[in-house]
């Protein structure tokens, strides 16, 4: 329909109507007063709806995997002060995994917005470092500024767009413009100077690595780079967020860098003379942390960040990745010298460490149960602790989106609202969600959305009654272990938390036969497996170089 000057409407009506036009489908958050006028616009519209969080934090997460999954702005919503704050920790999220979202907030009124004000502090300054943009909303130009948001928050390196909500816009009634969202353009083509020196330089080395990042999954060249590295030789290394670009039983593949077992993935890239990455951000794993001393060449929409008075950049190829990918494909050099037979045996030794010890239930036993028990087309999301460490190498993943997690934000308390937005943008896939108990006790209260919205999520509950990662490293040092058991030797709570049924598992048949109960449910549940934390001890914060 076209728009023409004369319509008339409220901002909040304009503000929901050009949300719909985005395709936007869920605004996650909790209301103030000031929203009120917001809601009514969402539930008069149809394709909208408000889901409300226990939690700003919560509702961050919510729209920071929304927008990662769906490829449209997330949108989240929380008042003033507190509220705002809040939100910042799911907006961060959004910043520093590479989310497009559209955060929203309540801001006073231009003639209280410099006065001492309750809950008054600078939304602008506030969320200034963890976005792209932060601006606020003008009653005569709603559409101009939600569209240039979502322009924003989807360009180049996705991420947040903060937009603040004056208190007494909400019902003014303003002409509707006639602007619409903004299309995001391709990104140009890297300069044919470059794109001839990285195929010079992939010619001459003999043993070069290829590195793919979470860019390389949005560029969707995942296909072309393994059949490249087939082609000449070249083993493979992932990012943790690039899980599933590449089968964990490719001969090509040689591991993810940063997680368990990273001294052995090490094994392999510490060999190179050449390091070639392709979408790869830095936010993940610093360069200096792993690669050898030896050319990089790196392939991105980004100059890289890399101390080059220690390492050398030996070019880098700025521009539409996939251009570049396709330019390297036609690369003509000998077949690399790599022994990928001895790849393959230093694969198998990381994965056969990483098998369960028959004589504890620990972790690695819950994840082959798991894995076994869920549905290949299933959605995983897991929390932060010493478990994703263990699923980021460990976790048989079949593609991109298939398994979800933080690395680059790293917030615990992620996993239930991932989860909680898996399930809502795709409701016939199967969700678990993987969490720890530390994390669980974070966001917790965000099981009532999952009852609230009947929603079939099998949540795995690790319980280790300690925060295995901080008390590893206690232990390192020959620390006295403090400040990290969560509780005495037990389990998290009762039978039932906010509605939502808790199955308890001590042993392995236990943790099966509940796997099975719990993936017949029609609606939110936990197991609980209680573990044996130790078999992190040896299997995670490995050195992956020397």
């Amino acid at each position: 329909m076209t728009i023409t000057q004369e319509e008339s409407k409220t901002v909040a009506k304009q503000v929901i109507d050009a949300l719909v036009e985005l395709g936007v489908k869920h605004v996650f958050g909790v209301p103030s007063g000031g929203w009120v006028d917001y809601m009514e616009a969402m539930r008069t519209t149809k394709g909208i709806d408000f889901v409300l969080a226990t939690h700003e934090g919560g509702a961050g997460f919510m729209a920071d995997v929304c927008g990662r999954i769906t490829g449209v702005p997330g949108v989240c919503f929380g008042t003033f002060g507190p509220g705002a704050t809040n939100l910042a920790t799911g907006v961060g999220s959004a910043y520093l995994d590479r989310s497009p979202m559209i955060a929203l907030t309540d801001e006073f009124a231009p003639d209280k917005r410099n006065r001492i004000v309750q809950m008054n502090v600078d939304h602008q300054a506030l969320f200034a470092p963890i976005t792209k943009k932060t601006t606020r909303l003008e009653a005569d130009k709603v559409r101009e500024i939600i569209f240039d948001a979502a322009h924003v928050a989807l360009s180049g390196v996705p991420g947040p767009v903060h937009v603040g909500l004056p208190a007494g816009m909400s019902a003014q009634v303003t002409p509707v413009s006639s602007a619409m969202p903004l299309k995001v353009e391709a990104e140009k083509s890297a300069k044919l100077s470059d794109l001839i020196e990285m195929n010079k330089l992939f010619t001459e080395a003999k043993m070069p690595v290829i590195a793919l990042g979470m860019r390389a999954v949005t560029s969707d060249v995942g296909e072309q780079v393994v059949a490249f590295a087939r082609e000449h030789n070249v083993p493979v290394v992932i990012t943790p967020m690039a899980k599933g670009i590449m089968d964990e039983t490719h001969p090509n593949y040689a591991g993810v860098l940063f997680h368990a077992l990273s001294d052995v993935v090490g094994q392999t890239h510490q060999q190179a003379d050449l390091v070639l990455s392709i979408g790869y951000d830095e936010i993940e794993f610093n360069y200096e942390d792993w690669i050898p001393n030896v050319p990089l060449v790196s392939v991105d929409i980004v100059a890289t960040d890399l101390d080059v008075s220690q390492y050398t950049l030996a070019c880098d190829v700025i521009g539409n990745i996939a251009h570049s990918v396709e330019y390297l494909a036609g690369v003509e050099c000998q077949i690399k010298a790599w022994d990928l037979a001895a790849l393959a045996e230093r694969k198998q030794d990381m994965f056969k460490r990483m098998s369960p010890d028959s004589n504890a239930f620990g972790p690695c036993a819950a994840l082959d149960v798991l894995r076994e028990k869920f549905p290949q087309d299933g959605i995983m999301t897991c929390d932060v602790g010493a478990h994703i460490h263990l699923i980021g190498q460990k976790w048989p993943t079949p593609k991109p989106g298939k398994q979800i997690m933080t690395n680059g934000w790293s917030a615990m308390g992620f996993a239930i609202p991932s989860a909680i937005t898996a399930k809502l943008c795709h409701p016939d896939t199967p969700v678990c969600s993987v969490i720890g108990d530390g994390g669980f006790l974070m966001t917790a209260g965000e099981l009532a959305v999952a009852v609230r919205e009947k929603l079939n999520i099998v949540f795995v509950l690790f319980t280790d009654n300690d925060l295995a990662l901080i008390r590893i490293k206690q232990e390192k040092k020959s620390n006295p272990i403090y400040g990290t058991p969560i509780r005495d030797r037990g389990t998290i709570g009762g039978d039932n938390i906010f509605g939502v049924p808790v199955i308890k598992a001590f042993d392995t048949d236990e943790f099966s036969s509940a796997l099975d109960d719990a993936f017949k449910q029609t609606g939110p549940v936990i197991v609980e497996a209680i573990l044996n934390s130790r078999e992190y001890d040896q299997l995670v914060l490995r050195k992956d170089k020397p």
